[in-house]
Order: C-alpha cells, then sequence, then structure tokens
C-alpha cells in the first residue's frame, strides 16, 4: 500500500505542478502575476498547485458570466416605471461640447451604458454632512432602500442606519442590504446580526467559508452605495461608521467626500446594485424609478460604471489613462492609496511632459503602513518628471477624486491601486460639470496648503534599510 501511494505521489505530483504552471500561463492576464505562479507551481509541486487552485484562479468571473447567461436580463433588473436612466435623456458622446467630446468616446467604447443629462451631484464632506441627509432619505423612503458598502460598523453610527433601515422595512419599503463577507468581519458584533435582529432583508457577498471552500480574500465587493425610491442616490469612498466623523475625532478620524446624486444617473447606479445583489443571491429584485421627472434639471453630464474581476475588468484604468492623455491643463489626483500600474505611470509622466500640471495628494500615513511603504519606493519615477506629490496631515484622508482640466471629474469608491483596479469590484462614476469640478479643485487646493510637499532629494535620500523594506513591500505590490 505504502508503495502504492508512492508511486502515486511520484507521477500525480509533477502532473499538478505542470498543470497549475500551464493554467498560469494561459490564463493569467498579467506576466508578473502569471511568472509568479508559474514559479511558486514548479518549485513547490504539491503545495504550489494547491495554492494557486485557492488563491489564483478568478472564479468570480466565471460565476459572474454563468448567471448573466442563466438571467433573462442583460441586467439582471427590471425597472417597475420605466429605466428612467436611459430613455429621453442619453446623450451621444458626438453631440458633447469639443472639449468633453474625446472623454466621452472613450467610456462610451467601454460601457454599456450611456451618458446621461439633467443630474445634480452635491460633494458631501466627512460623516457629518454625509449621514444626517443619507439617514433622512432612509426615512422618507416608501417604495424601496438599496444600500451596499464594504464596511458598516456596528457603533452608534451603524446601529442608526439599522435602525432607519427597520422602520423603513417595517412601514412597507422594501429594503435590500449587500454586506461585503469581509467587510462585515471588521467589526463585532457583526453588523449583520444587528440587521437580522432588526428585520432588515440582507445578504453576503462571498462570505468566507471552509466547507465548502471559499477563501476570496481580495475578490471583495468595495462598492459604497445608496438609492432611495428610485430618486436619490448617495456614492463615494466613505464606509458607515463611527470613523468619518472628523469633528468628534478631535483631530484623528478618517475624513472622506461622499456624493449626493439626483437625475438619470441614479437609475444606473441602482442597475450596478441590481447586478450585485443578482450575484450573491440568484435573484432578479424590481427596481422602482422616481414617481415623476424632476421640474428642474440638473446641469451635470454623468455616466456611471462599474468595475471588477469579471467582465469589467480594466474598464476603470482604462478611462483613467485615456483621461490623462486627453488633459490639456491640470490633473489632480487625491487617494489614500497609490501603487498606479507601470501605463497609468507613464501616462502621468506623459502629461507632465506636455506640460500639465500634475498633483497627487496622498496621506502622510494611512492605516495600512506597507501600503505606505510601497508607494514611497516608486515615487522617484514621477517626482523626476516634476510632478507634484504631496502628503496630507491627519485626519487620514479617504477620498477619492481624480480631477482633469476644469470640467472632467471620476468620483466614486475605487482607490489607485491592484485591490481597486484589478482585485475589488468598484463603482465610479464621471461627471460633466464645470461647476461642480471647480469646487473639487478648489477642495484639493485647499488640502495642498495644508499639506508637505514630497521631493526627490527626500525620496533618494533614504537610508538603505528603508529603502530595503519598501522595495520588499513595493515587490508584493500586485496583491496589496
Amino acid at each position: 500500500m505504502l508503495a502504492l501511494i508512492h508511486t502515486l505521489l511520484l507521477v500525480l505530483v509533477p502532473v499538478l505542478a505542470v498543470a497549475g504552471a500551464g493554467h498560469a500561463l494561459l490564463f493569467k492576464r498579467d506576466s508578473r502575476s502569471a511568472f509568479g505562479w508559474i514559479a511558486v507551481s514548479l518549485m513547490f509541486p504539491l503545495v504550489g498547485p494547491m495554492l494557486y487552485f485557492l488563491f489564483g484562479i478568478n472564479r468570480v468571473r466565471t460565476r459572474a458570466q454563468e448567471l448573466s447567461r442563466r438571467s433573462p436580463f442583460r441586467l439582471g433588473v427590471a425597472f417597475k416605471r420605466g429605466d428612467f436612466g436611459q430613455a429621453g435623456v442619453a446623450v451621444n458622446p458626438i453631440d458633447l461640447p469639443d472639449r468633453w467630446r474625446p472623454f466621452g468616446r472613450i467610456s462610451d467604447a467601454l460601457v454599456p451604458r450611456a451618458l446621461v443629462q439633467g443630474n445634480h451631484v452635491v460633494p458631501l464632506y466627512n460623516g457629518e454632512q454625509a449621514y444626517p441627509p443619507m439617514l433622512e432619505a432612509i426615512a422618507r423612503a416608501s417604495r424601496q432602500v438599496v444600500l451596499a458598502t464594504y464596511l458598516f460598523e456596528s457603533n452608534t453610527t451603524g446601529r442608526q442606519f439599522v435602525a432607519e433601515l427597520a422602520r423603513a422595512s417595517r412601514r412597507g419599503v422594501a429594503v435590500y442590504v449587500l454586506l461585503d463577507g469581509l467587510g462585515e468581519l471588521y467589526n463585532w458584533p457583526r453588523v449583520g446580526r444587528l440587521l437580522a435582529r432588526a428585520g432588515v432583508r440582507f445578504t453576503r457577498f462571498l462570505p468566507p467559508r471552509l466547507v465548502p471552500p471559499s477563501l476570496h480574500i481580495n475578490l471583495r465587493n468595495h462598492r459604497k452605495l445608496l438609492v432611495v425610491d428610485g430618486e436619490v442616490a448617495f456614492v463615494g469612498g466613505m464606509n458607515i461608521g463611527d470613523r468619518h466623523l472628523v469633528e468628534a475625532a478631535h483631530g484623528g478620524g478618517v475624513a472622506d467626500v461622499h456624493f449626493r446624486l439626483g437625475g438619470p444617473v441614479v437609475a444606473q447606479i441602482q442597475t450596478i446594485f441590481a447586478e450585485d445583489w443578482r450575484f450573491a443571491t440568484g435573484e432578479i429584485i424590481e427596481l422602482v424609478g422616481p414617481d415623476t421627472v424632476p421640474e428642474k434639471e440638473g446641469r451635470a453630464i454623468c455616466r456611471a460604471f462599474s468595475d471588477g474581476p469579471n467582465e469589467d475588468l480594466d474598464k476603470l484604468s482604462m478611462v483613467l489613462i485615456g483621461a490623462v492623455s486627453l488633459a490639456r491643463r491640470r490633473i489632480d489626483i487625491m487617494t489614500p492609496y497609490f501603487i498606479p500600474t507601470p501605463s497609468l505611470v507613464t501616462a502621468l509622466q506623459t502629461a507632465a511632459l506636455r506640460g500639465v500640471r500634475v498633483r497627487i495628494l496622498l496621506p502622510e500615513r494611512s492605516n495600512l503602513r506597507f501600503v505606505d511603504w510601497a508607494t514611497r519606493n516608486l515615487l522617484w519615477e514621477l517626482l523626476e518628471y516634476e510632478i507634484e506629490i504631496l502628503y496630507q496631515p491627519p485626519p487620514f484622508p479617504h477620498s477619492k477624486l481624480f480631477i482633469v482640466d476644469d470640467h472632467f471629474a471620476v468620483i466614486g469608491s475605487a482607490n489607485i491601486d491592484p485591490r481597486s483596479l484589478r482585485l475589488n469590484f468598484e463603482l465610479a462614476v464621471e461627471v460633466f460639470d464645470t461647476g461642480l469640478v471647480t469646487d473639487l479643485s478648489q477642495h484639493c487646493a485647499q488640502a495642498a496648503q495644508a499639506s508637505r510637499t514630497v521631493t526627490l532629494e527626500e525620496v533618494d535620500g533614504r537610508r538603505l534599510p528603508v529603502r530595503f523594506r519598501d522595495a520588499l513591500c513595493w515587490l508584493f505590490s500586485p496583491y496589496l
């Protein structure tokens, strides 16, 4: 018997190693990732293929495509009052003003949703400005509330949202809450238990399981959205919890900017939630549109789009790189985590060479020090081209803003790092609105005045042990 087992292992182990390496070679889209998994599979011929099977294969894309084939709806949604997000308000990029047209044509080629006009977009800074209107909108809901978030804390703020959602559910409002299965574990007690006790319908997105094994550590739903009655939406980078109440934290906490949106783009945000709900549950939910078209139209032209490791892979990255290539005067990027792809680095360098003023606002210290160290290892590539890098002081700046010239912005949940651009499910909204972009540019300018400029001399002057530490973290940056 032992001889038979030994013979089987001698045959099976090299077969597994070759199979794992071959699969990585054929199906991995990033050459560095493919090379890494090939090396692991061949150098550790038993453990390596097992690790690749558990962590290296993107089963999410396969499952998403399978659900799409089974569903009678392409987007997996049905509207009670018509698709308010498309009918009568769609804008052909060809009809945009000259300075906007190239931006619109890039995303139009990538995203199945149309640019829509007549939207309102209002920035809300920190939890003090964002949470009251969000809670008020839920309190006034009469038909439907959909909410998705990565972190839903079970502290005072979280319990306020649970209580308001429960009241809405008791008065007959259709409430759907989507929690990320891993993000929920950051707090105790888990907010899912609070929602269940309150009678609020919720589900978890890819929750970790041992039986059957499901260990999707990286493939997280990082989207933050709230839509009420198909009339108003809240999106951005803000989770739900006390940490975003900066004034109460007395210099601590997490600073962020969220956005309140009204108009046809709200329906597009709804469909993204419905797709995620269908992915997590297999259920197609019926969405509601506004009872009436608003009398006063907004001035913003918008498009919502999703990005993730399924069929949406690389859409956001391509939109950002395309926008950088079209910049003529200035680019402002504010992000808590900054590990750009080589393509984006090259695009920013080229923009700087064209005379575009590129300014990148990062935290002096984030909540993930290893990401800060990895970022510092690549800053010289930008500083050499006179790209301005600034470190923002506390409270920890968690805002995600991407602004080009005086008319184009991308807002949403994504950071500029591999986790957001390749591993997580994200939500983005592109906005053409000179007034909003001016306000956001002023916000970046004010933040820059309070920030510290990073110099090439500072980066080059790091001590050797520090440089080794930063480079080691950068080496693993595709997985941070």
